[in-house]
């Protein structure tokens, strides 16, 4: 046993190891990247608040949401009209996106957490187009298919730079405390409800509520994606409502592993960066971005980071054992 508990507590110092390391290079990046790579790492770090409010829902909860992005754009939409329209503090434009997204995450969890499969899935995609056509259609609100422009940041914010670093602190707090959040004994509910919702709800657990807890959270995480990213691109858009882009973390979390907590993040840096390389050549990328989903659902169905961690904890599972037979070999030597 406390062989056991040592190599946990190595292999968790070397993921700190390896986080720390990863912080370091995001820190040290924008000093040595081009601003056009900048502005696509800063993109990555928010779509990945995207891909983590999904996976909050697909990996623990084992619900399958196809409307996260009409929390996205609704706190995208909330901030850019209070900055432009209203010409409100942008501290509290953004808490105000997030609110939005949480509200609308209590109304729409609110259906959505009794039922369940695929049933959840069409509910919340009807749910995330039906606030898509009243921001498409609302014109003289909304800006209709003109969307609004001119959502600028602060001065302290203006620079690239200066909101990257932003967009990076709030990625490393947001994350952190999810992951507390996923350890926590209400994420080992939740993965509970996840493999055995019956037994679960067997022990008087009410998953319901469970679930709607869950289902806020996912909003406000994916309204905090908005609310960055309206000042980001300095507008704001419809498409940023449609199902499409509610399909962009469903992705990103096959491509990463929905079994691992990093595993969406992973994925999604690899979609927005082989996004920019691929329009360099075509503007048929989904056609390319399809052809690599496909290749991993087929030879990777764990993802990415799911298949390196299965192959890590079958060597690292190997290499104990050897360990432990020469330990009780040389512990039956030493006997007389």
């Amino acid at each position: 046993m406390e062989t056991n508990r040592l190599r946990e507590k190595g292999s968790s110092v070397k993921k700190g190891w390896w986080l720390g390391l990863l912080i370091v290079v995001a820190i040290v990046a924008p000093f040595v990247i081009s601003e056009f790579y900048l502005a696509i790492l800063g993109e990555a770090l928010i779509m990945s608040l995207l891909a983590l409010s999904f996976n909050l829902l697909f990996g623990y909860m084992g619900q399958l949401s196809f409307g996260q992005a009409a929390f996205y754009g609704l706190s995208g939409y909330t901030v850019a009209m209070l900055i432009t329209k209203a010409h409100f503090n942008f501290w509290l434009s953004l808490a105000a996106g997030i609110v939005m997204a949480m509200i609308l995450g209590i109304i729409i969890g609110y259906f959505c957490v009794r039922l369940r499969g695929i049933y959840f899935s069409i509910l919340t995609l009807a749910f995330g187009q039906l606030i898509f056509f009243v921001i498409y259609k609302w014109h003289d609100f909304t800006g209709g298919d003109d969307g609004i422009q001119g959502v600028f940041p602060p001065d302290q914010l203006k620079s690239p730079i200066h909101y990257y670093f932003f967009i990076l602190a709030v990625f490393i707090i947001a994350g952190f405390i999810l992951w507390r959040i996923v350890n926590s004994p209400f994420g080992y509910t939740l993965k509970s409800m996840r493999d055995n919702s019956e037994r679960t709800e067997f022990l008087g657990i009410n998953i319901s509520r469970y679930q709607l807890v869950a289902f806020v959270i996912a909003a406000a995480y994916a309204g905090l994606a908005g609310a960055l990213w309206a000042p980001f691109y300095r507008s704001m858009a419809p498409s940023s409502l449609m199902w499409i882009k509610s399909g962009e973390p469903v992705m990103a979390a096959i491509l990463g592993g929905p079994s691992l907590f990093f595993g969406p993040i992973l994925g999604m840096f690899i979609m927005t960066f082989f996004h920019a390389w691929v329009l360099g050549f075509t503007v048929f990328w989904p056609v390319v971005m399809g052809a690599l989903i496909l290749i991993i659902i087929f030879f990777l169905p764990g993802g990415i980071l799911g298949f390196a961690e299965e192959k890590f904890k079958g060597r690292r599972e190997y290499r104990n054992n050897i360990a432990d037979s020469k330990s009780q070999m040389a512990t039956l030597r030493s006997e007389p």
